[in-house]
């Protein structure tokens, strides 16, 4: 039985072939969920045709007015984030409303990482989100290219 050879062969990304671009993202009004989703797209490199799940080919992003992301469902009352001490009887949990006020940055930060994968690709990923309070970042000598999301 003779075997068929593939005319195309799969492609692979290397790390020569990986350019990272810098989107900034205004965070008013948009549901969290629906944001940290197409943030990770994006960190993931799911939005390129080089995409390659073992590699990390995805672009910086920064997301800018965290303080005014929304929640739907009544989750400004009933969500929870719990994190453990690592000592016996050490779980801690911290409302929504309390952490929106206290660090608005880590309701961002923590819906996007729960979207990645969960090695050491995904640490290294979400090093290149950053996400900020108000309108102002840093960044701005890497001309950082506005990005709408649809929905």
């Amino acid at each position: 039985m003779a075997y068929l050879k593939l005319t195309k062969d799969t492609y692979s990304a290397r790390p020569a072939d990986i350019v990272r671009e810098w989107f900034v993202v205004d965070a008013t009004d948009q549901v969290l969920g629906r944001l940290a989703s197409n943030v990770a797209q994006i960190l993931r490199g799911k939005n390129k045709p080089i995409f390659t799940p073992s590699m990390d080919t995805g672009d910086h992003v920064i997301v800018i007015n965290a303080s005014r992301v929304r929640v739907t469902g009544g989750k400004e009352t009933k969500k929870i984030y719990y994190h453990h001490s690592g000592y016996p009887g050490g779980l801690k949990e911290t409302p929504y409303e309390v952490l929106m006020e206290r660090q608005p940055e880590q309701v961002v930060i923590r819906a996007v990482r729960g979207m990645l994968p969960r090695n050491r690709l995904g640490r290294a990923m979400i090093k290149k989100l950053h996400v900020y309070a108000g309108d102002e970042h840093p960044h701005g000598s890497q001309k950082p290219q506005p990005l709408e999301f649809k929905g």
